[in-house]
């Protein structure tokens, strides 16, 4: 094994969450090195237009945001490195993660900012056309949508909370839910069955997502009828879910049914002392570049404080 390589403090991923921990981090004198993983920038890279982050009173691009996060934590003194996080060794103290399969990192602490990727339905025309009509934020995106048609997947209480939302922007929500009845709560359920301008199809999948370069039609199939039907809308919303970043942690730190990562209440706090979580890859209910760039706060605070009680800094 070459030679490891030694950090006060080591942060994997690189969404608003990890920019944000190397802010503060750096500001701290924490020298922190920052992987950026597989998708440098996030979520937000995959999104156009943001209008709900404060302090850009005429939006932003998403990865145009996410360059300013970055250059902003590099003028802080981050150091900012392409690379993936493929192993780690949380075993003892200081702990040890292995970069690419060929490089390891020795850290003091540890910050995983790693976030979550929507899941998505698989179709070409859904990939070819996010960004144009194709989102998986209703509350992201479904402002843009004002006064038109829109189509909404999912069965799930987020599938519901997100075809409301969009129900009191949008003239019609066509809702498409796979079986004869739905995941979510019956509550959530009830609400989406009283909104008049919600229309649920049952038993329907999507086959195709129509447009050429935006959104302007869904193809369906009704399982039941056997019917393909087309429907025109200008955007489809995908709410099947979420699948935080989390797989590299396995065995190692507490997480949930789902995969998220549990965090001591009121810290990014992990199981092992020492290592922090923020963002997405901890948090199913948020989901913001606000909230993630808060969280990300947090941790790079709490990692500090541990560093400073361990006589570490």
């Amino acid at each position: 094994m070459s030679e490891i390589e030694k950090v006060h403090c080591l942060i994997i991923g690189s969404g608003p969450a990890g920019y944000t921990a190397a802010i503060y981090a750096s500001r701290a004198n924490l020298k922190p090195v920052l992987y950026q993983g597989l998708q440098p920038g996030g979520q937000l890279t995959i999104t156009t237009e943001v209008e709900n982050y404060p302090g850009y009173p005429n939006g932003i691009m998403g990865p145009q945001m996410m360059v300013d996060f970055e250059q902003q934590a590099q003028r802080m003194g981050a150091d900012i490195r392409w690379g993936m996080a493929t192993k780690v060794d949380f075993s003892k103290h200081p702990y040890k993660v292995e970069i690419d399969e060929e490089k390891w990192i020795q850290a003091d602490s540890v910050i995983i900012a790693t976030g979550a990727s929507a899941k998505w339905l698989g179709l070409e025309s859904e990939q070819r056309l996010n960004g144009y009509g194709v989102s998986a934020c209703a509350v992201c995106d479904g402002f843009f949508f004002k006064n038109q048609e829109v189509a909404i997947v999912g069965a799930g209480d987020t599938a519901c909370e997100e075809a409301l939302y969009l129900s009191k922007l949008c003239t019609n929500v066509h809702m498409l839910v796979r079986r004869s009845e739905m995941r979510a709560s019956k509550v959530m359920q009830e609400r989406v069955l009283k909104t008049p301008n919600i229309k649920v199809y049952w038993n329907s999948e999507t086959l195709e997502v129509l447009g050429d370069k935006k959104v302007d039609s869904i193809k369906i199939l009704n399982h039941a009828t056997k019917e393909e039907i087309v429907v025109p809308v200008k955007a489809f919303f995908v709410a099947i879910g979420h699948q935080p970043n989390s797989a590299l942690f396995n065995g190692i730190l507490d997480m949930d049914d789902q995969g998220y990562l549990i965090t001591k209440p009121g810290s990014s706090k992990t199981n092992i002392e020492g290592v922090f979580a923020c963002g997405d890859v901890q948090d199913k209910i948020y989901r913001q570049a606000v909230t993630a760039a808060g969280s990300g706060c947090m941790a790079a605070l709490d990692a500090e404080r541990y560093l400073g009680e361990k006589g570490l800094h």
